[in-house]
């Protein structure tokens, strides 16, 4: 039986796609949080560069792929789909499962999939430095890594939780060269008022995301670079879909559900957008599945509407899936989905009954984690270990039922910086929020 489907770096993918130009229903604009007018692109100059804000901004269906970032995805795309014959054994399901595995990326993550062509167009609109924010790390160990490669200075804002949770990941953006702080800190005036508050404030990503929009517009030649959430965000992503597309093809099958976890929303979309392309446009069946954790649960208890991407309300005006902006989440370890809101694009396609949702405890989360590891042999990260979850609850609905049943998930990420948390879990320790 063949469990393994590689490409060739022929077929990494020479453009993005933009589920914009598919969707049946415009997807609604950003606001001006002043006027509450659609966000002239101009607006956005301040904190993007020109070359990214046209790609946030397009309603083309493919971008082209600049060969300096093609030629940097080559070090790890195209990566492996494989079929989870263990994991289906030890379920003794009826499914086949496959994962396309992401953490065969040098930062262990798909995060690198969109920090490599944001650091590339900010070089060449002649930024010098960027600033970000990140959750568990993975977004900002991509972002310092993209910058050493491309020659910029990188700045990251990491939840403090997270920094405290996660030190090798803190050490992984050391290594890179970039400059790491816990958020909120004494670097902003934002971070500095809320630690007055509050000296013990575990942070959110809505916070560290206020601290590296101010850095960005007080310090010169500077950028903000999002890992998550925006347009030009999960289009860079749909690389892992493009690829997913050919490998189903190479195994012979094709997916009857495909599955990612949802935080942000571009490791999700990397995935699904590509195959609700196919959904939209040749009237497949798929069904597509976004996953999350109940602690955080945007898109199955948040709320439709225009919303801040950030607490201190500084950025545009999006029409998500909202917790509210000063939604504070409990400190799960899954830190790269504890977000407020959604991806605008992953919350029209939830509106229009694209796609659909699900939330789970993080404890019942580690446990298909665990499983996932003593059979297949890859600790998975907290965050893919949402998507695995679902995976296992369908696999074996489909073992009682006696049904073949097809399913692909994303496995976004390696674990083996959350070991931490995996041995919080085996001690009996791990406690649901």
């Amino acid at each position: 039986m063949k469990t393994r489907f590689v490409l060739t770096q022929a077929d990494i993918p020479k453009a993005w796609y933009n589920l914009l130009a598919d969707f049946p229903e415009p997807l609604p604009p950003p606001l001006h949080p002043g006027t509450k007018e659609p966000l002239p692109p101009e607006a956005l100059e301040a904190i993007f560069p020109r070359n990214l804000i046209e790609q946030e901004m397009s309603s083309k269906r493919w971008i082209e792929i600049p060969e300096p970032v093609r030629e940097i995805y080559s070090l790890w795309r195209p990566t492996p789909l494989l079929r989870a014959v263990r994991l289906e054994r030890a379920l003794r399901t009826t499914a086949h499962i496959y994962y396309k595995y992401e953490g065969a990326s040098p930062a262990g993550s798909h995060k690198v999939n969109t920090s490599v062509p944001q650091a590339f167009f900010n070089k060449e609109a002649g930024t010098k430095r960027l600033a970000t924010e990140t959750g568990a790390g993975q977004w900002g160990s991509s972002l310092a890594l993209a910058c050493k490669l491309f020659d910029l200075e990188c700045n990251v804002y990491m939840v403090k939780v997270s920094y405290q949770q996660k030190p090798y990941r803190r050490m992984l953006m050391h290594t890179w060269g970039a400059t790491v702080h816990p958020s909120p800190s004494d670097q902003t005036e934002y971070g500095r008022k809320l630690l007055a508050q509050d000296p013990h404030s575990p942070g959110s990503l809505g916070i560290a995301i206020s601290e590296a929009i101010e850095d960005t517009v007080k310090h010169p030649n500077t950028k903000y670079s999002l890992g998550s959430v925006l347009n030009h965000v999960c289009l860079h992503q749909s690389v892992i879909g493009e690829e997913s597309i050919k490998q189903m093809e190479m195994a012979g099958e094709e997916p009857d559900v495909v599955v990612g976890c949802c935080g942000g929303g571009s490791n999700f979309a990397g995935l699904a957008f590509p195959f609700l392309r196919r959904k939209i446009t040749e009237g497949k069946k798929y069904r597509v599945v976004g996953v999350e954790p109940s602690a955080c649960p945007t898109l199955t208890k948040g709320e439709l509407r225009y919303d801040f991407g950030d607490t201190a309300e500084t950025t545009p005006l999006l029409k998500m899936f909202t917790l509210g902006h000063q939604f504070m989440p409990p400190p799960i370890h899954a830190g790269g989905l504890r977000y407020h809101g959604m991806s605008p694009m992953v919350s029209h396609a939830l509106k229009l009954g694209l796609i659909e949702a699900e939330a789970y405890k993080q404890t019942k989360v580690f446990e298909a984690g665990t499983l996932f590891a003593r059979t297949e042999g890859i600790v998975p990260a907290p965050e893919s270990a949402h998507a695995i979850t679902a995976v296992i609850d369908e696999a074996t609905r489909a073992r009682e039922a006696g049904k073949k049943t097809v399913l692909l998930f994303n496995l976004s990420g390696h674990g083996l910086l959350d070991l931490s948390a995996y041995e919080t879990y085996l001690t009996g320790k791990l406690a649901d929020a």
